[in-house]
């Protein structure tokens, strides 16, 4: 048996005594997310020692990892083979694991077009709220079929269950990147987007701030040329470092202790509140600073058919994440109480329970 083996022995134990005794527990692995989502109760659940990649097969294009692997450690390992993890988790410190990377739901600059966390998980070994070692989905697409449990994991923050195991797909690094920027403002910036899009362009990260326009493509020289002839821009250097430094919030624009906001809106909406935006995704998600009430800000998302996250800084004691309608709250509560039933893990990290 090996240690990890006897580390996830010693957490199940564990478990079965928090619910036995009822004390509530709040997950932590390398907690370089430890800021997003409200506060939580419970003694420190610590998981960073059950790491390590259980399998990995290149030629399969998946990789198996425990729950506490650093990132760091999975995504040097799948470079060496010219592979990547398609939705370019932010790892905002050195101590990001990917258990912590699932369990946030976040993804970084390629995510509209090579897919989110969530779309990218093919199956889980998880500890749930009774102790109980279960098993969902599997290492190849597929055996992903039906409802898809081990999906409604990434983004639970944690509150269904601890992510012992998870098999993710992965894809080949692109053979070459190129980034081009534009001046623009946010009205052009929306209209450049488009028509390359409408273009096919092989676009795999988009950011606008201060008036210009980053754009990243996963393309040969000659494809590069055909864009710039058509759309313009000018070749962008030092584009890993620029990407590395918005994945992982490294701009002066993210240095602040303002609250700053997660916007989920339509591409091309209009969101006219005053205050400093960054968009990424072409529109669709904008990080935003203004002087407003949480009230102003939710109703003009929700204008627009978007949804509106505290994503850092402001009080963590109230409404971080866009109210659930009474439908899908149901349903919240439902799957909280199936799989964690004593309401031990994060208790309260996502919506007061």
């Amino acid at each position: 048996m090996d240690s990890n083996q006897d580390i996830s022995e010693v957490l199940q134990a564990e478990v079965v005594q928090a619910v036995e005794s009822g004390q509530q527990l709040c997950l932590r692995g390398g907690n370089s997310k430890g800021f997003y989502g409200r506060e939580t109760t419970g003694g420190i659940f610590d998981l960073s020692k059950h790491q390590g990649i259980v399998n990995y097969e290149p030629t399969e294009l998946v990789v198996t990892a425990r729950g506490g692997t650093l990132l760091s450690e999975i995504e040097a390992v799948l470079a060496a083979q010219n592979q990547m993890l398609p939705f370019e988790p932010p790892h905002f410190t050195e101590a990001a694991t990917i258990g912590g990377a699932i369990a946030s739901g976040l993804s970084g600059p390629r995510r509209p077009w090579f897919g989110a966390s969530r779309d990218l998980l093919l199956g889980i070994t998880l500890l749930d709220g009774r102790g109980q070692i279960l098993n969902f989905g599997g290492q190849v697409m597929k055996n992903v079929a039906g409802y898809d449990l081990s999906r409604l994991m990434a983004g639970a923050l944690g509150t269904l269950g601890i992510l012992l195991e998870v098999s993710i797909k992965v894809l080949p690094l692109p053979p070459q990147e190129t980034t081009l920027l534009f001046e623009a403002d946010t009205e052009n910036a929306h209209a450049i987007t488009q028509r390359l899009s409408l273009d096919a362009a092989p676009i795999s990260g988009s950011c606008h701030m201060d008036g210009q326009l980053h754009i990243r493509f996963d393309c040969d020289e000659t494809r590069i040329s055909q864009l710039q002839k058509r759309f313009g821009g000018e070749r962008f250097e030092d584009a890993e470092m620029f990407w590395r430094a918005l994945r992982d919030q490294q701009f002066a624009f993210f240095q602040t202790d303002a609250p700053l906001w997660r916007l989920s809106l339509p591409p091309a909406a209009d969101f006219s509140l005053a205050g400093k935006q960054l968009m990424e995704w072409g529109g669709a998600l904008r990080w935003f600073k203004g002087d407003h009430s949480m009230e102003a800000i939710r109703s003009a998302v929700s204008a627009t058919g978007g949804h509106a996250t505290l994503f850092r800084n402001g009080d963590r004691s109230g409404d971080i994440f866009h109210p659930l309608n009474p439908t899908i709250a149901s349903l919240h509560q439902r799957l909280k109480s199936v799989f964690d039933p004593k309401f031990i893990f994060n208790p309260g990290r996502l919506y007061p329970e």
